[in-house]
């Protein structure tokens, strides 16, 4: 058996605390096949780079560089996205089904078969006979309901869309779970992917809307995946050790061990000094393009909405007035964002879906037009708005860049632009997302190609939960919804243009194009899988002798 040393770094270094300098070291191997080019960051989205080579070994520690380190391992608290803890939840939950990169339908994960009926109202999962959780308690159809009545009831991250379309749960027997639909969803599934379909055990001690922990007799986090948890110290690292009883084998890798990271560009020099395995670089395209361009394996992501300007529309906040929205929207160039944060290297588009997209409908965005936007400012000013905007941003390099295009952008039209940094991305999120303490700030919100519904409904629906700008609108409600329901694939693309052609009027945010995530590990990682927002799996990964 082959065992892998681990790489011990200084923890100042390892753990991306603010004001760590960037890593520097040798490259390590980075597993591209010699002489081939590398993908553009702006082409579709897939795996890049060498793939599954070689004998298969078991044993070795992976490191896993976190985007957004969970605070909590508990999925009714901690979305399931691969950018804010997904990964690390599926690790030790798995989901009940997953998306197919390839196909980009859904097939079963825990779950043993998934089915529905002929017009997409009722989903029927069914699970294998002796199924358990890793403490040895029985994953059954009863267990299923628990899990999930507990993740709505606790106001998970997808639990409202998960309120809105689901009428009930019934358990015919105790592997069967149905779920009747009140109206029509093709992409129903795609909440089976993420944080509904991370089974809790009943044995985790974490009733409904519970305070998640790490054992301290709030919550334990027991799933049936391929990891159960060593270790977890917020803000330093999390380890997990392989499961021996893993209804799919023994995972090949002893251990998996995330930690935090600090920042695209930081993230990119511990991949290449050996520090981390694998990370999740997200919406810088110089270093995307560095790592591809390096010969590094991954997956690429390029998704629309992943570059927008998000704006606090809440009481008292200068994004109230839909005029100063307007104005903003019409007042930074998206041309300009990309040349200043992306060195020219991404997309610039104020449209919904990129072009690379299946959804994509040939609906024109905003347009720049800064005569335009000084005239709505100059409105909003005789009402009394004084011009202040506030624009909040980490020290990241490309982060900071957009703030400052931004900033510059505006304050030519009249604005009076201030930058306030965040601490990190951490910080950054809990401000806008749970704080709302912000008045703009670059943010994403990407169309994703399983389920675009959700993506549009999270981030502009009245209702969402993780809606960051407070937006709230009752025909864009009805716009969404008619997202969902659309029968085609042409009914969703003309779906979403109706929703454009609204929110050009509306601006529930600005938007400046379609940016990359790269979810980028070391030539000797083998057998990863993606599933739906990059959540990546480790149950049939494997690591070869560096």
């Amino acid at each position: 058996m082959y065992t892998r040393k681990i790489r011990f770094v200084p923890r100042f270094v390892a753990l991306g605390l603010a004001g760590a300098l960037w890593l520097t070291g040798c490259a390590s191997s980075s597993g591209g096949t010699a002489g081939s080019d590398s993908p553009s960051s702006s082409g579709a989205a897939g795996f890049v780079g060498a793939r599954d080579t070689g004998e298969r070994v078991d044993g070795g520690v992976l490191t896993f560089g976190s985007y957004s380190f969970p605070s909590s391992l508990d999925p009714a608290r901690t979305q399931a996205a691969g950018s804010t803890g997904g990964t690390e939840m599926a690790a030790i939950y798995d989901t009940l089904v997953r998306s197919d990169s390839t196909s980009g339908g859904f097939v079963p994960q825990l779950a043993k078969t998934l089915s529905n009926n002929s017009d997409f109202t009722s989903y029927t999962v069914t699970l294998a006979d002796g199924l358990t959780f890793s403490d040895g308690s029985p994953l059954d159809a009863e267990a299923v309901k628990w899990s999930i009545d507990r993740f709505v009831a606790g106001k998970g991250d997808v639990s409202q869309t998960w309120l809105n379309i689901v009428d009930r749960i019934e358990t015919p027997d105790a592997t069967t779970v149905e779920f009747i639909l009140e109206r029509p969803w093709s992409q129903f599934p795609a909440l089976l992917s993420l944080g509904p379909g991370m089974i809790v055990a009943r044995s985790s001690g974490g009733e409904a809307g519970s305070v998640s922990g790490t054992g301290d007799g709030a919550f334990t986090p027991i799933g049936a995946g391929p990891f159960t948890l060593a270790k977890f110290a917020p803000h330093e690292e999390l380890v997990l050790a392989a499961r021996t009883d893993y209804q799919g084998g023994k995972p090949s890798l002893d251990t998996l061990r995330f930690v935090p990271t600090s920042g695209a560009q930081s993230q990119y020099e511990s991949l290449k000094s050996g520090q981390i395995d694998m990370t999740y670089i997200l919406r810088d395209e110089a270093v995307i393009k560095q790592a591809l361009d390096d010969g590094y394996s991954g997956y690429l992501s390029p998704t629309g909405q992943n570059g927008i300007g998000t704006i606090n529309n809440r009481e008292g906040k200068p994004g109230a007035d839909v005029r100063i929205r307007q104005a903003i929207a019409s007042g930074v160039d998206p041309a300009a964002v990309n040349t200043r944060a992306n060195n020219g290297l991404g997309t610039a588009s104020s449209e919904l879906v990129p072009r690379t997209s299946r959804w994509y409908n040939n609906t024109a965005g905003i347009p720049f037009d800064p005569a335009k936007a000084k005239a709505l400012l100059d409105q909003a000013k005789s009402d009394g708005y004084d011009g202040k905007l506030r624009y909040l941003t980490t020290s990241e390099p490309s982060q900071q860049a957009t703030a400052l295009t931004v900033q510059a952008s505006l304050n030519a039209i009249g604005f009076d632009v201030t930058i306030d940094y965040a601490t990190d991305v951490t910080d950054l999120v809990r401000r806008v997302y749970r704080d709302h303490d912000f008045d703009m700030t670059r943010g994403g919100a990407p169309v994703g190609e399983e389920a675009p519904y959700l993506n549009v409904y999270n981030s502009m629906a009245s209702d969402s939960k993780n809606n960051p700008s407070g937006f709230a609108d009752p025909e864009m409600d009805a716009l969404i919804t008619a997202v969902q329901t659309a029968s085609t694939d042409d009914a969703v693309r003309e779906a979403i243009s109706r929703v454009q052609e609204y929110a050009n009027v509306t601006v529930p945010y600005v938007i400046w194009g379609p940016a990359s995530v790269l979810t980028a590990w070391d030539g000797n990682i083998h057998g990863v899988v993606r599933t739906i927002t990059d959540i990546m799996f480790f149950g049939d990964a494997w690591m070869s002798p560096a």
